[in-house]
C-alpha cells in the first residue's frame, strides 16, 4: 500500500479539525453527556470507522480493508481496557463530573501525539530489523500471561507515575478544580496549578503505557504504518464517549482481561510465526526462512478476534447475572 503525503497531510488536518471541534463544544459547555448523547458520538464514530474502512476498501483492496478493520477492533478492544483504570483515576482525584469530558478529551490528543511517535519508531525499526517481530511476540505473549495471572481490574492497576508524583511536589497546586481550567488566580492574586493538569497527566501518561502492547498488537495485524496510525486514531477517537456510555457496565465485564489475553495472546504466536518464515537471524536455520511456519490469513485473524470478545463479553454478563441473582437472593429482596 503506497500512501502519498497528500493523503497524509489530509489526514491529519482532518483529525485535528475533529479534535478542534470538540475541544470547542467542550471548552463552550463543560457537562457530563446523557446517554443519548454518548451512544450518538460512539455511533458516529463508529460508522466513521467503517467508511473510512469501505474507502480503503475502494482505493486500495479487501486485504488493506480488512488490516485495518481487524487493526481497529484489536485497538478499539484494548482501548476499553483503559477504561477502567481511567475510572478509577477519575475516583482517586475526585474530578466533578462536567470536567471529565475535558480532561479526557485532552488526555486524548496527548495521547495519540505520543502514539505517532512509538508509531513511527515501531515502523523504522520493522522495515530495518524484520527480527523485532520476536521481540514483539515474545513480549505480546508475556503480557498475555500478566493479564491472565492479574486477575480484574482494581485500584491496585493505578499507581502514580514519576512524572505525576514530580508534578505535585514541583507544582504551586491549589485543592479546587474550580471551573475547569489549569490555573486559578487566589484572592492574594496567587496563580496556582488546579488538579485538572495533574489528572491531565496521569490520562496521558498512563494510556502511553497502555500503548506499549497496543502498538506491538497492531503491527502483529499489518505492517502499513498509515494503516495503524489511523486504526489508533479512530479507536482513540470514541474513546471519552464510550467512558461515559459504559459507565457501570465496566465493572461487569469481568472477562475481558481473560479475552484481551487470548487476542494478544493469538497476535504474539502470529508475529513469531511470521518472525520465523521471514527469518534472518544467521543462528537461525543458517538465515533462512523456516517455510514450514505458516503465515495467518487476516481474515482469521479476524474472526478469532471477533469470536474470543464476543465470547468475553457474553460470559461476563452472564456471570453478572447470576451474581446478582445470587445476591439478591442472599439478601431476600
Amino acid at each position: 500500500m503506497n500512501v502519498s503525503a497528500w493523503v497524509w497531510i489530509a489526514t491529519l488536518v482532518a483529525l485535528v479539525a475533529v479534535l478542534a471541534v470538540d475541544l470547542l463544544i467542550i471548552g463552550r459547555r463543560p457537562h457530563e453527556p446523557t446517554m443519548k448523547e454518548a451512544s450518538g458520538w460512539v455511533a458516529f464514530y463508529v460508522a466513521l470507522a467503517l467508511l473510512f474502512g469501505a474507502g480503503v476498501w475502494v482505493v486500495a483492496g479487501g486485504r488493506a480493508a480488512g488490516e485495518f478493520y481487524t487493526g481497529w477492533l484489536t485497538e478499539y478492544s484494548l482501548s476499553v481496557d483503559n477504561l477502567f483504570v481511567f475510572v478509577i483515576i477519575m475516583g482517586r482525584f475526585a474530578v466533578p463530573r462536567r470536567f471529565q469530558q475535558k480532561v479526557l478529551l485532552i488526555g486524548i490528543v496527548l495521547a495519540l501525539v505520543m502514539r505517532g511517535a512509538f508509531i513511527a519508531a515501531g515502523a523504522a525499526l520493522i522495515s530495518q530489523f524484520s527480527w523485532v517481530f520476536y521481540i514483539f511476540g515474545a513480549f505480546l505473549v508475556y503480557t498475555a500471561v500478566t493479564l491472565v495471572k492479574g486477575g480484574e481490574n482494581d485500584e491496585e492497576d493505578f499507581k502514580e507515575n514519576v512524572l505525576i508524583r514530580w508534578a505535585k511536589r514541583a507544582l504551586p497546586l491549589s485543592s479546587s478544580f474550580g471551573d475547569g481550567q489549569f490555573r486559578v488566580v487566589t484572592s492574594a492574586g496567587k496563580r496556582l496549578f488546579t488538579p485538572m493538569l495533574i489528572v491531565m497527566i496521569a490520562i496521558g501518561t498512563t494510556d502511553l503505557i497502555f500503548a506499549l502492547d497496543s502498538i506491538p498488537a497492531i503491527f502483529g495485524i499489518t505492517k502499513e504504518p498509515y494503516l495503524v496510525f489511523t486504526a489508533n486514531v479512530f479507536a482513540l477517537m470514541g474513546l471519552r464517549q464510550l467512558f461515559f456510555l459504559l459507565g457501570g457496565l465496566l465493572e461487569r465485564l469481568v472477562y475481558l482481561n481473560v479475552g484481551l489475553a487470548v487476542v494478544l495472546a493469538f497476535i504474539g504466536v502470529k508475529l513469531f510465526l511470521e518472525a520465523l518464515h521471514t527469518n534472518s537471524l544467521p543462528f537461525i536455520n543458517g538465515g533462512h526462512g523456516l517455510h514450514w511456519a505458516p503465515e495467518i490469513p487476516i481474515w482469521l485473524s479476524l474472526l478469532v478476534i471477533l469470536g474470543t470478545l464476543a465470547v468475553a463479553t457474553a460470559a461476563s454478563l452472564a456471570k453478572s447475572a447470576r451474581d446478582r441473582k445470587r445476591e439478591l437472593v442472599t439478601t431476600g429482596h
